[in-house]
């Protein structure tokens, strides 16, 4: 039940955070991937493939479509030939500003029937939970009925 209750809070959120995203014509992903460079400028996209959970195919296409909007600019790494180094334009800045502000004055509607006390205990809760659960991902797949998905 506790599982089931969590996933239904995240379809929420996530589909919460589509629209509102969607308002400035971005996914999610593509607004993460604009938080990430604007967080550390020059990032790789190795780096952003690691920070937003996907494979580099995918970081390719959010980046191109990135650039394509004038949100990004890729310049040649220093010393690495091979790695692209990822940065916001002023545009780019300028959107994942006003979106960051408008996602958090969204998420403190969203969040304002839980009491601060109560948040307080769902925040030690969850990042238990979480903890938890990134240990899990670091040990071997268990079994499934005698078949590992290896």
């Amino acid at each position: 039940m506790l599982y089931n209750l969590l996933k239904q809070t995240f379809i929420l959120l996530d589909d919460g955070d589509r629209r509102l995203f969607g308002q400035y014509n971005l996914s999610p992903t593509r607004y993460y991937a604009l938080l990430h460079i604007l967080e550390k400028p020059g990032l790789s996209s190795s780096e952003l493939s690691d920070r937003l959970l996907c494979d580099k195919s995918n970081v390719t296409r959010i980046v191109k479509g990135l650039e394509n909007t004038g949100y990004i600019l890729r310049k040649p790494h220093e010393t690495d030939g091979r790695t692209l180094r990822l940065y916001l334009t002023e545009q780019g800045k300028a959107v994942c500003t006003e979106i960051s502000a408008a996602h958090q004055t969204y998420n403190e509607l969203r969040l304002s029937c839980i009491s601060e006390i109560s948040q307080g205990n769902l925040l030690e809760n969850l990042s238990l939970l979480n903890d938890s659960l990134q240990e899990e991902l670091s040990l071997p797949l268990l079994p499934v009925n005698g078949y590992n998905a290896e």
